[in-house]
């Protein structure tokens, strides 16, 4: 009881009066104790002298505390990845300038590229997301304001080296040397997409229980709502195109296995089909517990997946100098 030791030395130095004291400490509590303690001290002071202070044990030094201003500049860093890529997937063309600027290193976007959509359906679904995106990085840009960061370097290219590339071949998807073109065909652009729209729904999940203003709080969940209609949609698309290709639906099922490599050793991530052989066509179009709840990943988690490393590192992967803002670092798995 290290907060009443000082008050039991006085006692103890107050020979004729212990038990007394001892008794009334029994069943004093609180304030009255501290009170209690106070008057003995004074009383028992002309008994033996002065008595020194205790020396206070020093309070280490904590993490300082995540801020909103925190938690809504890590998710724009993710809001200008997927808003490039499907802009330039649904337009061939990328954000403004006046989009991009703020606080930490601008970067520039590698590759991005329109897609030959062959079916029309997916082609308007491109053209609705990519829409949705860009108004969730002019949305927290402006609750930001000046503290809103800058679109920091990314990597949407097709090359063997790209960020696309390197996660595909993670994946299974290619081999050695070999380059995915997300941008070839429905398919590899759903695909892509597929990498994004699960990490984000993931992402605004675990970061809702970070932010403290009611109205951050509650702008964050519409944007988790908007990213669950859009992975649930590009999920929905892939199991119905994978009907007929399973090999599309078992591609699903390696990205998963391949972002659950990366983000530790919880088995949390899920393809768009349930269980079975490749044969065994059962849907999972919404991930989730035994619950029926949607799993969350912190931000080391993401960044995980997104820098492509399961290590503790600061870039990589589709943003090859790391992220703007305070959040910054992936976990060690």
């Amino acid at each position: 009881m290290t907060t009443n030791d000082p008050i039991l030395q006085v006692l103890e130095a107050c020979g004729e009066r212990r038990n007394a004291r001892r008794q009334f400490m029994r069943y004093a509590g609180g304030a009255a104790v501290a009170t209690a303690g106070a008057s003995l001290l004074a009383a028992c002071d002309k008994e033996r002298g002065p008595i020194p202070a205790p020396t206070p044990t020093p309070t280490p030094t904590g993490t300082a505390a995540l801020t909103d201003g925190d938690v809504l500049n890590f998710a724009l860093n993710l809001e200008y990845l997927e808003a490039q890529f499907y802009s330039f997937a649904a337009t061939g063309a990328g954000l403004p300038n006046s989009s991009l600027t703020g606080t930490g290193t601008q970067g520039a976007v590698t590759g991005g590229q329109m897609v030959k959509f062959t079916d029309p359906l997916v082609a308007r679904y491109a053209r609705e997301i990519a829409q949705d995106e860009i108004a969730h990085v002019n949305f927290l840009r402006q609750a930001l304001g000046t503290a809103a960061v800058a679109q920091p370097a990314i990597d949407i290219g097709v090359t063997a080296t790209s960020a696309f590339s390197n996660a595909a071949r993670a994946a299974g998807l290619i081999g050695a040397g070999a380059a995915f073109d997300v941008y070839a065909t429905d398919e590899n652009f759903l695909l892509g997409a597929y990498i994004f729209e699960d990490v984000g729904v993931t992402a605004y999940k675990g970061a809702v229980g970070l932010i403290t203003n009611k109205t951050f709080l509650e702008a964050a969940a519409g944007i988790h709502a908007a990213e669950a209609y859009h992975a649930g949609l590009v999920r929905t698309v892939l199991y119905r195109k994978g009907v007929a290709a399973v090999a599309l639906i078992d591609a699903t099922e390696a990205i998963s296995t391949a972002r659950d490599s990366l983000d530790g050793s919880s088995d949390l991530d899920q393809g768009v089909r349930a269980t079975g052989p490749a044969t065994a066509l059962v849907s999972n179009l919404v991930p989730t517990d035994a619950n029926g709840i949607a799993y969350s990943r912190t931000a080391g988690q993401v960044l995980n997946i997104v820098y492509l490393d399961r290590t503790a590192k600061t870039a990589g992967g589709f943003f090859p100098n790391g992220v703007n803002g305070t959040i910054r670092s992936s976990a060690a798995n």
